[in-house]
C-alpha cells in the first residue's frame, strides 16, 4: 500500500479505534502492559548498574521480542479522539522490512549519507548537533550556531528555540509560531553561508511546539528544503500520536521530505517505571514510530529524576534498548545526548563522552545533541562541547562494548554525584569570543584536560 494511503488508514483508525480515556491509558493500560511484558520475558531487575554498557546480546534480543509484542498489543493512543490506533502484525513487519537503511542528504562537499549501524560497527556514526531544544536569544542565534557549524566533524545542523522573533514572543498555536518556523530556517541558512557550508544537511523545524511552525517553515520558499532537511516529528508522550504529530507527518509527506524523524523520550521514573520499563518502552516506541512512516527513529531514554540521560540507569537502558533496535532491524536508529551541566565545566564533557560512547558502540547511525543544562538556561550552549561530542562519537566507533564499559565505569565517579545539582557553567558570551568564534582560554583548557583523561582511559583520539 502506498504510504499516503496507509497514513489515511491511520487517520481512520484515530476515529474508529477502541475508545479509551487518557487517564485510563496513562495510569492503567500502558503501565500494566509494561509490567506484564517485563515479567513474561524475565526482564525485571535486569538493570546492571555496575556495568552501564550492555554486552549481553541475548538480553538485548529479549527486550526486542518483548517490545515488539508490547507495540502489537498496545498500538498508539490519539488523545484528540480518545481512540487507540492499532496495527496488525503484518503491518509492523512490513514497516520494519520496508524501512530504508541509508539516506543521502545535503549537497556538494557537505553531502552526507546516514547509514544504519550495528553494535560495535566500524562504520562512523554521523554527528547531528546543536544547542538542542535550548532557548536562544535572537541576537545570539547566528553566532552560537555558527560556532557549532564551523567544525567540519559536525555533519548535520539543527537549530534552537528562538526566544523572540523580531523582538516578539512567539507564542505557541498563534501566527507568531507560524512566522517563527520560516525565520528559524532563514537564520540557519545564513549560518551555513557564513561558515562556507551551504550544502550542509539540516533538521527542521526545531522550534515547533505545535504543528504551526513546521507548516510555516518546512518546504516553503526560503524555508527548510525537504530534499536536504529531515522533518522533525515528536510524540507528545508515551505511545501517543496526537493531531499535531499527524499534521506534521502529512505535511512532510506532501513536501516529499527526504526523511522524517519520529521520536520520543522514554522516561525512567515515568509511566513505564524503572530502567527496565523505560528500555522496553523505547523498543516499542521505535517500532510504532516506524509504523508512523518515520525514516529515522529517535527512541531514547531519559531519567526523570534529574532530566538527563548520563547516569548509570539511563546509560544502561539506552545501551540495551539501542542494541535491541540495531541488532534486529536495519531501521536507522539514532541517539540523543541530554546533559545537565553547563558549558565551561568538565562535567558537561564527562557526560557528553559517556552518552556518546554508549550510543556509538550500541549501533546508533548518528547522535543528536547537545543539551547543556538540560536546556534549563537560555544561551548556555557553545560550539566546543559539540566539537567534543563529534570527536568522541567517531573515535568510539568499532570499540568493543566491554572496553567501552570500562571507560564509562571510570567516567561516572567523576560526575554522577552532581547529576541532581549540576554546575550551571557559563553562557555562550562568557565562554566564547564573539569576534573570533573561538572558546575562551579557560574553556579550551578544560577541553584539553578532559581529552587527555580520555586518552589515559584508552579511548583513541582519532579526530
Amino acid at each position: 500500500m502506498p504510504d499516503g494511503l496507509f497514513l489515511l488508514d491511520i487517520l481512520d483508525r484515530s476515529q474508529t479505534g477502541p475508545y479509551c480515556t487518557a487517564r485510563e491509558w496513562e495510569a492503567k493500560i500502558f503501565p500494566s502492559k509494561i509490567k506484564e511484558k517485563l515479567k513474561e520475558y524475565g526482564l525485571e531487575n535486569t538493570c546492571d548498574r555496575e556495568n552501564p554498557v550492555n554486552s549481553d546480546d541475548s538480553l538485548a534480543d529479549d527486550f526486542w521480542k518483548a517490545g515488539y509484542e508490547l507495540a502489537l498489543d498496545l498500538g498508539l493512543y490519539c488523545p484528540n479522539t480518545e481512540r487507540i490506533i492499532k496495527f496488525s502484525e503484518d503491518e509492523l513487519k512490513y514497516a520494519l522490512m520496508s524501512a530504508p537503511s541509508e539516506i543521502s542528504l545535503g549537497w556538494g562537499p557537505d553531502q552526507r549519507v546516514i547509514k544504519a549501524r550495528r553494535p560495535e560497527s566500524q562504520v562512523l556514526p554521523l554527528a547531528a548537533l546543536s544547542s538542542l531544544g535550548m532557548e536562544v536569544s535572537e541576537d545570539l542565534f547566528i553566532p552560537l550556531f555558527q560556532s557549532i557549524a564551523q567544525y567540519n566533524l559536525v555533519d548535520i545542523l539543527l537549530g534552537g528555540i528562538l526566544k523572540t522573533v523580531y523582538g516578539r514572543e512567539p507564542k505557541a498555536k498563534t501566527p507568531y509560531e507560524t512566522f517563527m518556523g520560516k525565520y528559524e530556517a532563514i537564520l540557519i541558512k545564513e549560518v551555513l553561508r557564513r561558515v562556507g557550508r551551504p550544502g550542509m544537511p539540516t533538521f527542521g523545524v526545531e522550534g515547533s511546539p505545535t504543528e504551526y511552525a513546521q507548516l510555516g517553515g518546512y518546504g516553503v520558499p526560503e524555508g527548510y528544503d525537504p530534499r536536504h532537511s529531515i522533518a522533525i516529528v515528536l510524540l507528545p508522550s508515551p505511545l501517543k500520536a496526537d493531531y499535531a504529530l499527524l499534521h506534521k507527518i502529512v505535511h512532510a509527506m506532501n513536501c516529499n521530505a527526504v526523511a522524517i524523524e519520529v521520536g520520543h523520550w522514554a522516561m525512567i521514573g515515568g509511566y513505564s517505571g524503572p530502567a527496565e520499563g523505560a528500555a522496553l518502552e523505547a523498543v516499542a516506541d521505535f517500532i510504532l514510530e516506524r509504523a508512523l512512516l518515520g525514516t529515522v527513529i529517535q527512541s531514547t531514554v531519559m531519567d526523570i529524576r534529574y532530566l538527563g540521560n548520563c547516569g548509570r540507569e539511563a546509560l544502561w537502558a539506552s545501551s540495551v534498548s539501542r542494541q535491541a533496535q540495531t541488532r534486529n532491524t536495519h531501521v536507522i536508529s539514532f541517539g540523543v545526548t541530554s546533559q545537565v551541566a553547563g558549558p565551561c565545566t568538565d562535567m558537561l564533557l564527562y557526560e557528553t563522552a559517556a552518552i556518546s560512547i554508549v550510543d556509538s558502540v550500541s549501533g546508533c547511525a548518528f547522535e543528536m545533541g547537545t543539551r547543556p543544562t538540560g536546556c534549563k538556561y537560555p544561551d548556555h550552549g557553545s560550539g566546543l562541547e559539540n566539537k567534543f561530542c563529534a570527536e568522541v562519537l567517531k573515535s568510539a566507533a568499532g570499540m568493543k562494548r566491554a572496553d567501552a564499559n570500562e571507560v564509562i565505569k571510570a567516567l561516572l565517579p567523576k560526575y554522577e554525584d552532581k547529576l541532581r545539582y549540576p554546575p550551571k557553567g557559563k553562557s555562550f558570551t562568557e565562554c566564547f569570543d564573539l569576534k573570533t568564534l573561538k572558546p575562551t582560554k579557560e574553556w579550551q583548557e578544560i577541553y584539553d584536560r578532559v581529552w587527555n583523561e580520555l586518552e589515559d582511559l584508552e579511548l583513541p583520539r582519532l579526530y
